[in-house]
């Protein structure tokens, strides 16, 4: 981009002090701004213009059934002839959403590097390559592992695979992609600088990583590749079985569009959002949205109607998110403390929110999907997510579940 089409594209939002400092920069950190100023995506702004309500409208929620761990069993052999089959020729991918970094853990590195083993370097990347591998093993195939990074981690994560060497894993068919980012603005609108070449901005959400890999060019050789089928993961959860046969066959034997991996909820008021129906539509309703009579609403068996709680772990088609991303997906606008640089040059670090920033979330692709198949698995076999250093969703509680499933730490 020149700095006259700059010019011209930031007077048409109100947005021209980006240049402000462009003159007291070297060739390279104009260069740099130009770059940033091109990849902002303002047609998000739009989102402050709704007459100051900025929340996402919900509908009717009913519960949904799931294919319980009964069914699994019941079916197992069927859906795993499905799954392996799938994975044999090819079909199916894995998606890793690693743009974080592990600051609540007192780390300050991507996540996924953070150590979980008390006698031996365990990390928790190793973890997901090691549950991965067990179906590479399985199948006699390879799947190809797409990492999703962030501007902020992704020299880290990159160079901390290759030098584990990828933890076993075949490195032609792991891709690195990095997720897109968001500008962050103040209550006027108006885009926070970071410093006098920096803009500020934060990745654009969990909803994001699709537009993010088809922005990378990876989703075009996927598809090139025969993939049909995307297993979209978090990074947090050490014991998740990643392409999952029977998870997989169970999706494919339903003649659903997409599943979502669930647990059956540990107590009525488990912080945790529930799959369920909206407007007749697949979705996930958060812990904070349901109503007293939703937490205690129970079947005539007496089982929680809204029993499973996501784990995020999401098979979709590809076909499908194809016709989503044509689509406008909702654009969730959350207030933050944002860093930002005042008009002295200093950089101002706020205790209270000051601004907002724009989040796609992966809920609301679910909801654009016309049907999701919840697929209940074990907690303490498949759900150990590190969240925080101790306590409840914690490095001490993973350890302890990845030792209950014979993990040697």
């Amino acid at each position: 981009m020149t700095l006259e089409k700059a010019k011209k594209l930031l007077s048409g939002y109100g947005q021209e002090h980006l240049l402000r400092y462009y003159d007291e920069l070297d060739t390279a950190g104009q260069a740099d701004l130009l770059a940033q100023i091109e990849r902002i995506d303002f047609s998000l702004l739009d989102n402050l213009k709704a007459d100051g309500d900025n929340t996402v409208k919900r509908g009717t929620f009913e519960p949904l059934g799931a294919v319980t761990i009964r069914d699994i069993e019941a079916n197992s052999s069927e859906y795993k002839k499905l799954g392996l089959e799938a994975i044999k020729a090819g079909k199916t991918a894995a998606i890793l959403l690693a743009g974080g970094q592990g600051t609540r853990l007192g780390f300050d590195k991507p996540k996924g590097m953070f150590n979980v083993g008390v006698t031996k370097e365990l990390y928790i990347f190793e973890c997901l390559i090691n549950n991965l591998m067990k179906v590479v093993d399985e199948a006699g195939a390879w799947v190809p592992l797409c990492v999703m990074t962030s501007e902020k981690n992704n020299d880290d994560t990159v160079n901390f695979f290759k030098e584990k060497n990828y933890f076993g894993y075949n490195k032609d068919f792991v891709h690195f992609f990095v997720q897109d980012m968001a500008p962050s603005v103040d209550f006027s609108g108006k885009i926070y600088m970071e410093s006098k070449s920096r803009i500020s901005s934060s990745p654009n959400g969990n909803g994001g990583w699709y537009s993010s890999l088809v922005r990378s060019g990876l989703l075009d050789r996927l598809k090139a590749d025969g993939v049909e089928w995307l297993n979209v993961f978090a990074v947090d959860n050490v014991l998740q079985q990643i392409a999952d046969p029977l998870f997989i066959g169970a999706v494919i034997k339903s003649g659903s569009q997409s599943g979502g991996k669930v647990v059956a909820k540990a107590a009525p008021e488990e912080r945790v959002g529930v799959l369920c129906l909206e407007d007749g539509m697949p979705s996930i309703v958060e812990y904070y949205e349901m109503t007293d009579e939703m937490i205690t609403l129970r079947t005539d068996d007496g089982e929680l109607a809204y029993k499973y709680g996501v784990i995020l772990n999401y098979l979709f088609r590809t076909d499908k998110l194809e016709e989503i991303n044509k689509l406008k997906m909702p654009v969730h606008i959350v207030d933050k403390k944002i860093p930002y640089m005042d008009e002295n040059g200093s950089l101002i670090k706020p205790d209270k929110p000051n601004g907002h920033k724009f989040e796609t979330l992966v809920l609301d692709m679910v909801h654009m999907h016309d049907s999701c198949i919840p697929y209940e698995v074990v907690r303490n076999r498949e759900f150990a997510p590190i969240k925080n250093a101790e306590g409840v969703d914690s490095v001490v509680s993973a350890r302890k579940l990845l030792e209950e499933n014979g993990v040697e730490l």
